[in-house]
């Protein structure tokens, strides 16, 4: 099982809304130069990044879902070229998320001998009261095979007493092997339920891609 480190994580995360402390020479889109990387340390690597902050797609867009009978789970990729594409607002939230809790992902590379990793936002949301959830059954399946988390982080106050009141939301961050390939075909199960719609989600993203870089001005 992994261990469930706490994190320093902004403690509204369900919204995922922050604000950025830092003020740095921006890019045309507005973004500092430490916000936008040109490369992202511990991702999954070999895809060309586009420019931040031109995206339309929002989180949901991007994400597998899976409906229990009394707990929703969202599962999202924060791959730098991924959330790139997500709308100014959800890329800023995104990337301050996980570079927030950077020293707790490179902690999990060290232990597993410098491996590059996937991170995954996983959120569980309560249907019914008292709902239980176990986090560590989250399952990504990439190039045949089946991947746990390394670790993970939690980011809501009561995600390690693994009960949700109705309506209520509990997230972490879920560190997996970097063999997830986020720009292939996968699938997310949770307890035997799985949602295997990512080739929809894969065509979605490079139209937008393409129209990010067509904004930006940068031919492919």
């Amino acid at each position: 099982m992994p261990r469930a480190a706490m994190s320093c994580a902004a403690p509204v995360v369900s919204a995922i809304a922050f604000s950025t402390a830092c003020v740095q020479a921006t890019t045309p889109g507005g973004y500092s130069s430490a916000a936008a990387p040109s490369t992202a340390q511990g991702d999954t690597a070999g895809r060309a990044l586009v420019t931040p902050g031109l995206g339309t797609l929002h989180q949901d867009g991007v994400s597998l879902h899976i409906a229990g009978s009394s707990v929703l789970v969202r599962g999202l990729p924060l791959d730098e070229s991924l959330i790139r594409l997500l709308t100014p607002d959800s890329y800023r939230a995104l990337h301050d998320l996980k570079e927030s809790n950077r020293a707790a992902i490179n902690a999990t590379v060290r232990r597993y001998g410098g491996r590059a990793v996937s991170v995954w936002l996983v959120s569980f949301y309560g249907v019914e009261p008292s709902a239980r959830f176990t986090p560590g059954d989250v399952i990504v399946t990439s190039s045949g095979r089946d991947f746990r988390p390394y670790d993970i982080i939690p980011l809501t106050v009561g995600f390690g007493e693994q009960r949700l009141r109705q309506r209520e939301t509990q997230s972490a961050l879920y560190v997996y092997d970097g063999d997830v390939q986020v720009d292939h075909l996968l699938t997310m199960a949770y307890q035997g339920v799985t949602d295997d719609t990512w080739e929809d989600t894969l065509q979605r993203v490079e139209r937008e891609r393409a129209m990010v870089r067509a904004r930006s001005g940068k031919p492919d």
